[in-house]
């Protein structure tokens, strides 16, 4: 039979792992959740090996499910592996992992960034890499360990990516894909390579930061060792992989210059594609994983984490119902909103669970529910929180716009993408049409493409889509709906606006106090 596709995807709360036909049938999949490990005051670390662990895990259960339907490992043809963006893995020389890594909601470097951008300005940073100098980004991160945890940066010979740890995992090679280069401030957005004077002045020793491939191709073999831990053949191709919002992009179909991926994993936002360097100051340029391309994203932490919280602190009877019935809680949560009317009777959340991205780039920002009032339900809460992610969508969809780059249309992807009724609240406060192919897995599916593409299965990344895309549902705004939120989105950014002076007046100051 024809050769088969694996893609993993290491996301923030899970591994997930899925094989793939050359039609983008899904022929088995597997998940595994991990620990994010929430240290107070912005400090955000998740532990390397564990995705790995996770990783072999869910890998192994996708073989062991082909194996059980007659489809021998030696049938999976090539890997490919995305991951959360802005990661900072120290390893040293032997590859053992040294630290670990803040990830992307992660703000330790906030007194760096600000200090950096005093000494060397923000514009340099963006003319360069495109983008601006924020502590979630991966080169605030090596700051950090080089300032506060010497005896670690010391002892680091590279510091890696999500991906490429995985990647180096199971074939042994270091690399640096091309669509992560973002989270490097000392990448050159206009020519993909470092910026040795950048590195010089930061003082990053431009040998700690890995060659740069790219995403499509095949940078080693699946190793003894590592076909032990997953059930991989020996020998597999493994290609260098990608940002998981980019593969995320081309698993959505979003391959052309004008096209956009809406995002509903743990993190909310987009990517618009477009074919030339196009930075705006408030929002985030990578290349993407097609080559020749590059996004422009937001990408906010308000997204599927949001209901994700509301589910483990506040959805107590929907989880016993889900234990007892199948049921998934999810759904539960959308039939809820369902019930209620647009606006939430007055009901507006602003979704800063971790400080926020962009567009407003504020480590201070909070978690907001304005409006509670004794006629508020479980319901309204649903529906609120589903409401204010649409609106950070909506933010940063209307920042792209300042700079020139618009969408018309958003394929969603992400399990949010599942709820009819999240979707149709994006679709109604942006005002945009939302299509949603294969939610589930269109970030494995995209890695698998990169795979597929590396070793011959497509002869590009036009065909690819055409053979694995396709558009399950199709969301239309309703325009009386679209004015309601017109409101409510004015008070979401008033909101913010009124509340951020207290906000960075407090921070983090009044976490933990008390007996």
């Amino acid at each position: 039979m024809a050769k088969l596709l694996i893609g993993i995807d290491i996301g923030t709360s899970a591994c997930k792992a899925a094989a793939f036909d050359s039609e983008g049938t899904v022929l088995a999949q597997a998940s595994r959740p991990y620990q994010v490990y929430h240290l107070g005051q912005g400090w955000v670390e998740q532990d390397p090996m564990e995705w790995w662990q996770k990783a072999c895990e869910a890998v192994r259960a996708v073989v062991t499910s082909l194996s059980a339907r007659g489809i021998p490992a030696a049938h999976i043809g090539a890997v490919g592996v995305d991951g959360q963006s802005w990661s900072a893995i120290p390893i040293d020389r032997q590859g053992r992992v040294l630290h670990n890594t803040p990830n992307w909601m992660d703000n330790r470097a906030h007194a760096i960034c600000e200090r950096i951008k005093r000494e060397i300005g923000s514009t340099r940073f963006v003319q360069s890499s495109g983008n601006s100098f924020e502590p979630t980004y991966s080169t605030p991160k090596i700051m950090w360990f080089k300032e506060n945890k010497p005896e670690i940066f010391n002892q680091t010979a590279k510091f890696l990516q999500s991906n490429s740890f995985i990647v180096y995992r199971l074939t042994g090679q270091i690399t640096q894909d091309l669509s992560q280069g973002y989270g490097l401030h000392v990448f050159n957005i206009h020519n993909g390579t470092y910026d040795d004077e950048l590195c010089d002045r930061l003082g990053i020793p431009i040998e700690m930061l890995p060659p740069i491939h790219p995403c499509h191709e095949v940078v080693g073999t699946v190793t003894p060792q590592a076909a032990a831990e997953t059930g991989l053949s020996p020998g597999t191709p493994v290609v260098a992989g990608g940002l998981d919002a980019a593969c995320g992009t081309l698993g959505a179909g979003v391959i052309f210059a004008g096209k956009a991926q809406e995002q509903g994993g743990q993190a909310g936002g987009m990517s618009i594609c477009i074919d030339r360097v196009h930075a705006h100051p408030r929002l985030i340029l990578s290349f993407h994983v097609v080559p020749g391309m590059y996004l422009l994203q937001g990408g906010t932490v308000g997204g599927g984490g949001t209901l994700k919280w509301f589910k483990e602190q506040l959805g107590a009877y929907e989880v016993e119902l889900e234990k007892q019935t199948g049921r998934d809680a999810f759904e539960v949560f959308s039939e809820l909103a369902a019930a209620v009317k647009p606006g939430s009777d007055g009901l507006v959340f602003l979704p800063y669970m971790a400080g926020e991205r962009s567009p407003i780039w504020d480590v201070h920002a909070k978690g907001v529910l304005y409006g509670l009032s004794y006629d508020k339900t479980k319901a309204h809460l649903v529906r609120a929180i589903m409401e204010g992610c649409a609106y950070a969508l909506l933010h940063n969809l209307e920042t792209a716009e300042e700079a020139g780059v618009a969408a018309k249309v958003l394929n969603a992807v992400g399990g949010a993408a599942n709820s009819e009724v999240w979707t149709q609240i994006k679709s109604n406060v942006t005002g945009k049409e939302i299509q949603v192919p294969a939610s589930d897995t269109a970030t494995t599916l995209g890695a698998a493409i990169l795979a597929g593409v590396g070793v011959g299965v497509y002869r590009d990344f036009r065909e690819a889509v055409q053979k694995t895309i396709r558009i399950k549902r199709v969301h239309h705004p309703d325009e009386v709906n679209h004015k309601v939120y017109q409101r409510y989105y004015q008070l979401y950014r008033e909101l913010y606006q009124q509340l951020r002076g207290l906000m960075q007046k407090y921070g983090s100051s009044l976490e933990g106090e008390g007996v």
